[in-house]
This record gives structure tokens, sequence and C-alpha cells, in this order.
């Protein structure tokens, strides 16, 4: 991070900022004064603005069993309402969810529309299930409207929904289904993905063999392909739902009933299930939504994830469809059928905010490097990114590329126990610079501090924290609050109090700007020296021809741990490119960091969401045998391919 206080740094668009939200740094800083100042007031007003409440709150914040906090406590409402509900008299005939299909098929659902397919839904949860309040529904669905519509079905009634990604395998799948002893599955018998069907009914099927607390399934038939149907326990949604009345009383719920479970991965140990309770998430969700990506009244939002992940659930459902705003759902491939399909439907749709992650972008890059001058893209206004650091290589092209340089890029750094947003420029006002999640957002007292609570100095590493409760914030791992607690609370403190610890590097440079520089276990120990690979995957895709990188420690007989490159080419055979990287590498980090072994291989094992299964390369580095399930991976083929190149 030579480079770390020097980087170029892009001022908002003028013409943007005269209407956004937040206009410049000054309305920043008096919103995070305020929150200062008084923090329980900042919320409450907050709160009083955003949610319609049923029944008023009469405690802003209780502290006294932390980390257990509670959130406006005595208010009373409920957050399908709050998505759908409260627009009908203003937004009704407005579009809420803008599907687009892999095939290219498209339906426009108005807020009125969703109003009577989730009150359907909620109606044949309640008649046909017996779900009710407190029960666990899991969701293993496509990306398709239904799964919306299940999701704020269990909302409306108080069920609590555990959506699992649809490419997770059965045995997953099955962890999650018995952690939370749910007693109703939805799924769909399939869908598509790059034109041809998949089926999701028979992973389900085998996720339910044996003992199992799952009482019924609900099939949504999609593409009505051939699945097996287990008589007595298998329903299917079209029957039922043609009967249904359209008319369901939103359940009253209080501030702190959960809302959701979202587990993270059970591929070593078991899965943890993140709950996330109802009127301080759904307040974050719409706040963020609203400020981070400024979305008005004739947007359209486009949020590139998956509704199986934290992303999706806040900024494809939640967060648009709380604000009222119009909300793109997309179920196939944003490569697919070549890497214009994205800037295609930008063109068609006249999207404002396009939301993706950076690996997303570095595979759009390296397919279309010039793709987006093809279509009309001048609708875009924001654009962003999420899940990992972005390497200014892809930040650049993103912002001159796609952007045409009149777009501000919010790097939005959060986690699925954040809720949603936590540090992130704000379009209209943050001067922003490449790679750098920037500031943190009003309300939200992220700091870079050490294991006692220190500041570190200025362009040491440091551990980010956040160091007051919010709102948004995880409420426990379901089932186990011992493991909430050491898990996320049990490593630093401040003045001597725990405080939340993302698990994340970061730093701050001369502008008090913070750049997150990995997971702190994302750490090679280099002969004593302690780095980020994230902050060598950085200097490795300053190579012209480096599409994109995973580095993993392996061991080193000499050194502890010596570094392990897998890299992808953008083009042509591999000819100079190991010397001249290892060059970048001594020029911006130093000999200390030098690549010990580097391959050169076609594809990143990845899941189909991006995420990269660093886990699989480091088993592959040390010749381990791979025992992680490969089957959620977007091609499960390239982890033998790697494993043959290594083995060379």
């Amino acid at each position: 991070m030579s480079d770390l206080h020097n980087r170029h740094v892009y001022q908002p668009n003028p013409e943007f900022a005269k209407n956004a939200r937040i206009k410049n740094m000054d309305e920043y800083h008096a919103l995070q004064n305020k929150a200062i100042e008084d923090y329980e007031g900042f919320w409450a007003d907050a709160a009083k603005e955003k949610i319609d409440w049923i029944e008023p709150f009469t405690n802003v914040m209780d502290e006294s069993n932390f980390p257990f906090v509670k959130w406006f406590d005595g208010g009373k409402l409920n957050v399908s309402y709050q998505c759908i509900d409260r627009h009908l008299k203003t937004r009704g005939e407005k579009t809420a969810i803008l599907f687009e299909g892999d095939r290219g098929d498209v339906v426009k659902i108005t807020y009125n529309e969703l109003s009577r397919n989730v009150n359907k839904f909620a109606n044949l949860l309640k008649e046909d299930f017996g779900v009710k309040k407190g029960d666990r529904v899991v969701v293993y669905m496509p990306m398709i409207p239904e799964a919306a519509y299940a999701m704020l079905a269990c909302a409306r009634i108080g069920a609590i929904h555990s959506i699992v990604f649809g490419g997770f395998s059965s045995e997953s799948l099955k962890d999650r289904i018995e952690d939370a002893q749910a007693k109703l599955v939805i799924t769909a018998d399939g869908a598509y993905r790059k034109e041809k069907p998949y089926l999701l009914k028979p992973v389900v099927d085998a996720a339910l063999e044996g003992e199992t607390p799952v009482e019924k399934v609900l099939v949504v038939e999609r593409n009505n392909e051939e699945v097996t149907w287990v008589e007595g326990r298998d329903c299917s949604y079209h029957e039922l739902i043609k009967d249904k009345s359209d008319v369901c009383a939103p359940e009253v719920m209080e501030s702190e009933d959960p809302l959701f479970l979202l587990y993270t991965s059970g591929s070593t140990g078991k899965p943890k299930g993140v709950q996330h309770n109802s009127a301080g998430y759904i307040l974050w969700a719409q706040m963020t939504t609203e400020w981070v990506f400024d979305v008005k009244e004739e947007d359209v939002f486009w949020c590139t994830a998956d509704v199986g992940w934290i992303t999706g659930h806040t900024y494809i459902v939640y967060g648009p469809l709380a604000m009222g705003a119009t909300t793109v759902m997309f179920e196939g491939v944003i490569t697919y059928p070549d890497a214009g399909r994205p800037w295609k439907m930008v063109q068609d749709h006249k999207i404002n905010q396009f939301y993706t992650a950076p690996t997303a972008i570095r595979v759009l890059h390296k397919m279309g490097d010039h793709e987006p001058s093809n279509y009309d893209t001048s609708s875009l206004k924001v654009l962003g990114t999420v899940g990992e650091p972005i390497d200014p290589p892809a930040w650049q092209w993103y912002y001159n590329e796609v952007g045409q340089g009149k777009c501000a890029i919010v790097d939005t750094y959060w986690q699925t126990e954040t809720g949603g947003h936590v540090i992130s420029p704000l379009p209209g006002a943050t001067p922003i610079k490449p790679a750098c999640a920037t500031l943190p957002l009003p309300g939200i007292m992220a700091e870079i501090i050490d294991e006692k609570g220190n500041t570190p100095e200025l362009g040491e590493k440091g551990l980010l924290c956040i160091t007051r409760p919010w709102p948004a914030m995880i409420r426990g791992v379901w089932g186990d609050p011992e493991r909430f607690v050491k898990a996320y609370f049990g490593d630093v403190t401040k003045n001597g109090k725990p405080v939340y610890f993302t698990g994340d590097g970061a730093v701050y440079d001369k502008d008090g700007y913070i750049t997150v520089t990995g997971r702190t276990d994302d750490v090679i120990n280099v002969s004593g020296h302690r780095m980020g690979t994230a902050e060598v995957e950085a200097a490795i895709l300053k190579h012209e021809n480096v599409a994109e990188v995973a580095v993993v420690g392996k061991p080193h007989n000499l050194k502890g741990e010596g570094i392990f490159a897998y890299i992808v080419l953008k083009e042509g055979e591999v000819t100079n490119e190991a010397k001249e990287i290892n060059e970048i590498i001594k020029k911006e980090i130093g000999s200390i960091a030098l690549c010990d072994d580097m391959v050169f291989i076609p594809g990143l094992p990845k899941t189909r969401s991006g995420k990269i299964m660093r886990r699989i390369l480091r088993s592959i580095a040390k010749c381990e045998a791979i025992t992680q399930d490969i089957s959620t991976l977007e091609d499960p083929s390239v982890v033998a391919k790697i494993e043959a190149i290594v083995a060379k």
C-alpha cells in the first residue's frame, strides 16, 4: 500500500450533488456530529421519521444486558406493512419489482399486485400449513418473484424466514433446516441458468431423508420439470394459491421480534445462524438505500446479488421496498449470453443504480472491456461494489468505462452481521478514492483500534471495530448465545468494555479515510512478518495482464509460511508475467512479500454469488485432499483443473 496516502481523489459530480439527499461533507459531518452528541436522540428521530409504528416505542436503546442490546422497546410494527401497505395509497400502480428472467422474460409487479400476492401467500402459510408467529420457515429458491413473496409473507404473519442460497448442497440445506428446526420448506421445482433448466427440488428431497423437523414442502413450479412428489408432504404452490384471499391483516410485532435468520457457511463446523430483528433492521435497510444509493422516486435500482445472501435481503427486497422504490430481480447470469447482458438491461430498463461485486466487475472487464459503450447506459447515476475490497484497476474500469466518469462509485463495507452498510461513500457528498471504503455512515461509530482500544499510528494497520451498538446489528447466533458473545465481542475492548470486532483489518490514511485490508485471519506470516492477502492481491492486480488473483499461505521450511498465488490472465500464454509480477510486489510491498509459488489457471473456484472459495485453494496449495462441498461452485470442474496444474 505504498500509494495509500497519495491516491487520486474524485470529487462528486456537482450536478448530481445538487439534488442528493446528503449534498456535501458539511451535511455529512452535521449528521455524524448529531449522532456523537446525542446518540439516542439521533436514532429516535430516524425511527420516528422512517417507520410507520402501530404503537410508538418508549425507550430507544437498552444496553443493560450488553451485548444483547434492545432497540425501540415498546414499539410495535410489521415489516411487511413497512414494505407494502403504507405505499398503496400513493404508489399502488408503481412498479415495485421488475423481474427479468434468464431467458429475457420480463414481469413488472406493481405495489398493488405485490400486496395481493404477498397476502395470498401469507394466508396460504397460515391456513394450509399452520405457520404462526415465531415458526421458522426455510426458503430454498431461485431468483424469482415468489422468493420475495415468501419473505414478505413470513414477515406479515410473524414467521421467521431462513433463506438458503439455491446453490447450496443438500447437506448444507439439511444443516440449516435442523439448526433452525424449520417446520416448512419453500422451494421451486427448478429455474433457468444460461437458458437451461436446473433442479432444486431433488436437493430438498435429499436434505429431508431420514429424521427431519420439516412437516411440509411447498413447491413453486417455475419451469414444470419432472420432479418426485412425496405424497402427504409436498404441495403445489400454484394449486393452493388460487383460492386464497388477498386480504391478510399484518401481525403486530414487537421491535425486537426476530425477522429472519441467515446462516453463514457451515463448511468448517456447525453453521452459524445470524439473527436479525424487526425494527432496527428495516430502519437501517431503508436509510442506507436512501443515503448510499440516493434512490429517488422515479429511479430503477438493481442489485445483482441473490436473495440467499444478506446483500439480496437488504438491497433487493427490504431496503428498496421499505422506501417505495422499484427494485430489479434478475434470474440469470450477468455474463450470459455475453458480457453485454448487464449493460443491455441498464439500457432496456433505464436503470439508475447498479450494485455488484468486485469479482463480477473483474469478469465483466475481462470478457468485455469496451462492451458498455455498445449500449446506452446514460441512465446510470450511482455504481456500487460489495463483498470484498475492490482493486484499483477494476475500480478504474468501472468508473471510466461503465460510469463514463460521471457516476460516483460507492465502495460499500458491511457484513451479514451488520444488517446494512456501515462504511461507504455518499455519492453526492464524499470525495472518493479508488478501492477505499472512505468514512463511517452517520450514526455508525466505526474505528480502527488495537486489542486494547488504542488508535494505531497513521498508516499502521489495526482492527476494524464498531464501538457503539447500532439498530441493525446482529442480535444473536440462533440457539447459541455463548457463541455470539465469543465470536463478536471476545477479542477487542475499548475503555475496558468489549466492542464489536468485524474480523477485518484496516488502516487510516491522512484524510481519516478507512481502507479495509482484509480478514485478519486471511493473514500470511512470512518470517515473522504478518501481511494481509488482500494487500498482496492488490499489488498483483496492478499487472496489466492479470484478470483475477487469489493469494493463500503455504507451509515453508524456512519462512514458516510462503505466499502462493493463483492467477487468471486476461489473454495470451504465460511469458514473463511471473517475473514482472514479483517486480511489482517488490515495489509495492517489499521483497518479504514475493511469491514463492505462482500458478496460472483458467479460473478461480467461486460460488454462484462470486465468492472465491479460498479454503479450497489453501488445501490445493498444501496438497491436501479436498473435503469441502464443491457443488455450490459456479464451475465445480475448475477444482480438478487447478489441482492438475499445481501437481505438475
